[in-house]
C-alpha cells in the first residue's frame, strides 16, 4: 500500500450510514407524500389553492431538514477537523481537541474541546454498530496523532 494510499485512509471523511438511509427514506415518504396529496387532492382538503401550497411548502421544509441530516459528516485533514453538523459547521484546529468520547448512552461520538466546551460529531454514530465504533477509534487515533500543540522556543525574547 502507497503512502498516499494510506494519506487518503486515515483522512477519509466520516459520513453515518443508517443515519443517512434513515433520512433519504424519510424523505421519499414525506415529500413525495405530501406532494402527491397537494397535487392530487379533491374536495375540502385540495378546493382552496392555500391548502394544496401548504402541502408544498411542507414538502420542501422537509426536503430541506432531510438534505441537512442526510449531509451531517466531519471531513479531516493533516490541519484539523471540520465539522457539518444539521445546523452548522465548525472548523477545528486538532490542539482544539482535547478527548473524543462515545460511551454506550451517546447517539454520536461527542469531543470535549480546549475552551470547554464539547460538540457532537454526527457524522460518527452509534445506529451504524461496530462500523460506528471502528471510526470513532479512527477519529481517535487523528486527535492523538496531531492534537499536542508544538512547543514554543524557549530562549527567545520577542
Amino acid at each position: 500500500m502507497s503512502a498516499g494510499r494510506t494519506d487518503h485512509d486515515r483522512y477519509r471523511t466520516f459520513r453515518p450510514l443508517w443515519g443517512r438511509v434513515a433520512a433519504w427514506v424519510v424523505g421519499g415518504i414525506a415529500v413525495g407524500g405530501s406532494l402527491f396529496v397537494g397535487m392530487t387532492a379533491r374536495g375540502p382538503i385540495g378546493a382552496h389553492p392555500a391548502n394544496r401550497a401548504s402541502f408544498v411548502a411542507f414538502a420542501i421544509l422537509s426536503a430541506w431538514l432531510l438534505w441537512r441530516v442526510a449531509g451531517v459528516h466531519a471531513t479531516p485533514s493533516p490541519e484539523g477537523l471540520v465539522v457539518r453538523n444539521v445546523i452548522y459547521s465548525r472548523r477545528l484546529a486538532w490542539p482544539e481537541i482535547v478527548a473524543v468520547r462515545f460511551s454506550g448512552n451517546d447517539p454520536w461520538v461527542k469531543l470535549d474541546l480546549a475552551d470547554g466546551g464539547t460538540l457532537a460529531v454526527m457524522g460518527i454514530q452509534r445506529s451504524d454498530g461496530e462500523r460506528g465504533m471502528t471510526e470513532a477509534r479512527r477519529l481517535l487515533e487523528l486527535v492523538r496523532a496531531h492534537g499536542e500543540a508544538p512547543e514554543p522556543p524557549t530562549g527567545r525574547t520577542l
